[in-house]
Parts: C-alpha cells; sequence; structure tokens
C-alpha cells in the first residue's frame, strides 16, 4: 500500500546525475550506427563531421536546459517545461510519444541489443533460435532474454533508488573505461598508417553507396552534389543523433536529485561533454583501423566488433560482446528509471492513469514502472520497435527545438522567475541550435518521408486521448480543475 503522503527522496549527488546522463546515452548505437552513417556521406570527413555537429548540439542542447532545470526542478523534466512554455496540450503529446514508443520503444531496442550481444557467448540465446510459434508471432530466445532483462531492471528499480543508483554507477563507469581502453588500445595496436591516409585521401568528396547493403569488393558510390548533401547528411544523422540521445532524462528525475538547480545543470553538460568525446575518439579510431569498405559494409554493421578484430584478434568479438552487454544493461537501468517519473507527473495533472501518481514505500511510482514495463515488453515481443525508433527521430528532435524555443518564450512569459542557471550563449547558441536542429527536420521532411509521417501520426493520435483525458477530470460543476 502506498504511503499516506509520500514523496520523492533528494538522494542523488551530481556524479549519480552525470552517471545517469552518460549512461542513458551510450548504449549500443556507438558501436554499429556508423557503418550506415558511412554509407550516407561516403567519406572520414563527412562521418566525424556528422559527430562532430551532433556533440555541438547535443552539449548546447543539454546547457540550454539547465536553465529550465533551474526554473522547474521537479519531477517531470521535459513534460513539465514544455506545458509551462507552451500549454498543456504540448506537455501531453510529448509525454504520450514518450509513453507510446520514445521511451518504451528505446528501452526494447536496447534490450534487444543486450540479447543479440549475448548470443555471441550463448549461442543458445540467439533471435535465430525461435522457442514458440503462436502463428501470429514467432517468439526468440533473444526476445526472451530481453524482456527478462526489463523485468529485473524494473523490479530493481521498485525497490527504491539506493540499489538503482550503484546499478547505474558500477555500470556507466566499467562502459565509460572500457570504451577509453577500446579507443587507445584501437590506436596503439591496430592503426594503419595506409588505411588513414586512404579515408582521409577524399575526406570532403560526399558519395553515397546505391543501396544499405553492397558488396564490399566492389562496391557502387555516387558522388553527391547540390541539395542531395543536405538529405545525405540528415539521413546520417539519424544515427548519431539517436545514439546522443536520453540525455534529457536525468530532467525527468529532478525530485530525487539533491540540490536541482545547480547539479542538473552541471551533470547535463559533464555527461553530454564526456559522451560526445567518447563518441568522435571512437569514430576516429574506426577510421585508423577500418577500410572504408571495412567500415560501411561491417557484417551486420557491427562496426566494434570488426574493430576489435582487428584490435585483438579472435578475443575481440567477445570482448566487444560483453561491453556491449554492460553498456546495454546499464543504459536501460537509466531508462526505466527515469521514463516512470513523466508519467507520475502526468497522473498528478490529471492526464495519465491516476495509479501513476503514486509512490509505494520505497519513494518511487512502481505503477508507473510496471506499465512501461510492459509496453516495452510487448514493443520487444512485436519486433517493430526498431521501425518505430527511426519514425520518431524527426519526432525526438522537434519536442527538442520547441523545447529550447520554450527558453525564449519563458523569458519573456515569466521574466521575473528565479533562474539560479541561465543558457549558455543565450540566446545566440539556443538560437544556432533551433536553426540546425530545424533544418534537420526539413531535411528529413523533403529528403527521408518516411522518417517523419509516421512519428508525426503517433504524436497526432495524443490529440484525442490528451482531450479524453481533459473531459475525465472535469469537476462536479462542470469546468476544467484550476491547475489545468
Amino acid at each position: 500500500m502506498p504511503q499516506s503522503n509520500p514523496s520523492f527522496k533528494p538522494t542523488l549527488g551530481l556524479l549519480d546525475a552525470t552517471m545517469i546522463v552518460a549512461g542513458s546515452m551510450i548504449g549500443s548505437g556507438i558501436f554499429i550506427v556508423s557503418a550506415d552513417m558511412l554509407k550516407d556521406v561516403g567519406s572520414a570527413g563527412w562521418l566525424i563531421f556528422a559527430w562532430v555537429l551532433t556533440g555541438f548540439m547535443t552539449i548546447t542542447a543539454a546547457v540550454s536546459y539547465g536553465e529550465l532545470s533551474g526554473m522547474f526542478p521537479k519531477a517531470g523534466g521535459q513534460y513539465v517545461y514544455l506545458k509551462q512554455a507552451f500549454n498543456p496540450l504540448v506537455g501531453f503529446l510529448y509525454g504520450w510519444s514518450l509513453f507510446a514508443v520514445i521511451q518504451t520503444g528505446t528501452i526494447a531496442a536496447v534490450g534487444v541489443a543486450f540479447s543479440k550481444f549475448a548470443a555471441y557467448l550463448v549461442p543458445a540465446l540467439s533471435e535465430k533460435n525461435i522457442i514458440a510459434d503462436i502463428g501470429f508471432m514467432k517468439i526468440s530466445a533473444a526476445q526472451v532474454v530481453s524482456i527478462i532483462i526489463i523485468l529485473f531492471l524494473t523490479y530493481t528499480n521498485t525497490k527504491g533508488l539506493k540499489g538503482t543508483k550503484w546499478i547505474q554507477n558500477i555500470f556507466t563507469s566499467t562502459k565509460l573505461i572500457a570504451l577509453f581502453g577500446l579507443i587507445i588500445f584501437g590506436f596503439l595496436l591496430a592503426a594503419s598508417k595506409e588505411i588513414w591516409n586512404a579515408n582521409w585521401s577524399d575526406t570532403w568528396t560526399m558519395m553515397q553507396h546505391s543501396s544499405r547493403t553492397g558488396d564490399i569488393a566492389a562496391p557502387e558510390w555516387s558522388q553527391l552534389a547540390g541539395f542531395a548533401v543536405l538529405g545525405a547528411m540528415a539521413s546520417a544523422l539519424v544515427g548519431s543523433i539517436f545514439s546522443s540521445d536520453a540525455w534529457n532524462n536525468v530532467t525527468f528525475i529532478a525530485g530525487e536529485i539533491k540540490n536541482p538547480q545547480r547539479n542538473i545543470g552541471l551533470s547535463l553538460f559533464l555527461g553530454t561533454l564526456i559522451v560526445s568525446v567518447i563518441y568522435i575518439s571512437c569514430n576516429l579510431m574506426y577510421v585508423a583501423v577500418l577500410s572504408k569498405s571495412e567500415l560501411a559494409f561491417a557484417p551486420e554493421n557491427r562496426v566494434a566488433v570488426a574493430a576489435a578484430h582487428k584490435i585483438f584478434g579472435e578475443a575481440g568479438t567477445y570482448i566487444i560482446a560483453v561491453l556491449i552487454m554492460i553498456s546495454t544493461f546499464g543504459c536501460n537501468n537509466g531508462l526505466i528509471l527515469s521514463g516512470a517519473r513523466v508519467y507520475y507527473t502526468m497522473a498528478k495533472d490529471g492526464l495519465f492513469f491516476k495509479k501513476t501518481g503514486e509512490l509505494n514505500k520505497a519513494s518511487v511510482p512502481a505503477y508507473g514502472l510496471w506499465i512501461q514495463c510492459v509496453v516495452a515488453s510487448l514493443l520487444c515481443l512485436s519486433g517493430k520497435y526498431g521501425d518505430l525508433l527511426d519514425y520518431v527521430s524527426f519526432v525526438v528532435m522537434l519536442f527538442y527545438i520547441l523545447t529550447i524555443a520554450g527558453i525564449f518564450i519563458l523569458r519573456k512569459k515569466m521574466p521575473h522567475a528565479p533562474r539560479p542557471y541561465k543558457a549558455f550563449g543565450y540566446p545566440v547558441l539556443p538560437f544556432i541550435y533551433i536553426v540546425l536542429a530545424a533544418t534537420f527536420c526539413v531535411s528529413l521532411i523533403k529528403y527521408k518521408p518516411t522518417y517523419t509521417w509516421p512519428g508525426l501520426i503517433i504524436v497526432l493520435i495524443g490529440i484525442p486521448l490528451y482531450y479524453m483525458a481533459v473531459a475525465g477530470k472535469k469537476t462536479p460543476s462542470g469546468m476544467p480543475d484550476a491547475d489545468n
């Protein structure tokens, strides 16, 4: 039974918050996405530029969020910022999208990534091992393992932040050290001057492969020019932006962070800076170790496995498998921890299931954790989480644009509100971010429409749901509650 007046306990310090930022960002993307990115842009120069641009955008957005987190240091994060800057509908659409696919789909994808690489160590856990066929659906061992991991991490999160904090800190520290080690050993043991020079010989010549699969021995590249360059870069950025996402999750748990006005903004900066440096360095290592064809056409896009094989020989496959298992386990812990806090705040506003607004005796929103677990598990079984995540890349960026635009709005709307931390470089850097992100979104609309309209449909489904929720919270007099 919930306590009579339970509340969130501020038990997380700056280190804990930074580990949540970094741990939630680093999943499986950095080990995989560079292959498809190189197929889109065709040169080492443009590949590294895409990662540098992503790092700049991520850090700029993160330090901008510091102002908002200082103004509204409570659970819910981005949902609260959007509601305050615009209106409850915009906030709800973000929360709905988060629940429907952004958070739950990412949890599913990261869980399946864990099981796929666990199959390197235990082949019986492979997605090819079908353990049940129920006609309309085949269930693989990999899907079962991913669901077990999600169930386990959800259960540990319901027991309170003490154990969850240690899981996050240990696993995030381990994968940061391991990634730094992989980069260093890559440059020391496997870097080839011939490969490096060859990869940089056509630094700024943008080329694209005709398909996402091809013959490594004779790949067919075509040079791009004009506006096609924007489309290629937008397509490539989908991978790097997805790999760098989830940094905002720490804002969801503001109510459980000590001195949130200071520590959230600082943790956002430190976490995104650390991860961006690692990502750029890791890709420079790939370019030094793998030829263009080896990088673009690594088997099943497993670029890190191909690089590790060059560095450590046959043992490299197992080293990377263990590293990705550690990475995805820690990543999912952070995602599961933070997502339920948004549903809790929405429920407090009367816009989500009522029980998700309750805390258990460990002062955590257990009901929200479990319904998030159910949706993520269903997405694991559906096998459609990967498509859904591609679809919402556009939507995620759109909400980032709206949130950072909210800084400008709130400066006018609430000029005298306490701002213990102000957006770095305001108004120039936030404006540059909005321009870059908007260019990315417009390019996707024009050149990659399959990345845009399905995500918009998911968001738009939230509009009737919002008005149903509002109708359900009418007071007996027929007027909406004042807090709406």
